[in-house]
């Protein structure tokens, strides 16, 4: 059954993420580095893993099925999910796949060698209400989609 998986320690799409899957009636996993609050419904779940480079990453790896969804910002753990034949959106609503994945690899390592360098500093722009609007349509098309092909498998 499809499940949402959450990258949840800085996922600013969470409260967006419960409203969609309680739509749908999904089951909803955050997976986090500490104990957050979560609201109080038997189909959301909070998984904290302990403190460690890529715990939380290798966590839902490890848990991930063909046709779950995985909402992180972290493009490395989107690749993963995608091997295992989940799917992957940001919280500013860009899904991943295997046709962008690489790209997006690509852009990522540029990126951390421009930081590296000097060149830029900073992180993302804050999300804005467009992204949450945006992020919200395609985590719907995204799970009408994989229903579709259920139903047609």
């Amino acid at each position: 059954m499809l499940h949402i998986f959450v990258d949840a320690d800085a996922c600013p799409v969470k409260p967006e993420v419960y409203r969609v899957a309680g739509r749908h009636r999904l089951a909803v996993t955050l997976v986090a580095n500490t104990w957050m609050r979560v609201p109080a419904e038997p189909s959301i779940k909070l998984e904290v893993v302990k403190d460690g480079f890529d715990a939380a990453d290798d966590w839902i790896v490890a848990q991930v099925q063909a046709g779950d969804i995985v909402v992180t910002a972290d493009i490395l753990l989107a690749g993963r999910c995608l091997n295992k034949g989940a799917r992957a959106i940001a919280p500013t609503g860009k899904s991943f796949t295997e046709d962008n994945i690489g790209t997006a690899v690509a852009g990522r390592e540029l990126m951390a060698e421009l930081r590296n360098a000097g060149a830029i500093s900073g992180g993302p722009p804050p999300l804005t209400q467009r992204d949450r609007s945006r992020f919200l349509e395609r985590l719907d098309n995204l799970i009408q989609a994989i229903r579709l092909q259920s139903a047609a498998s």
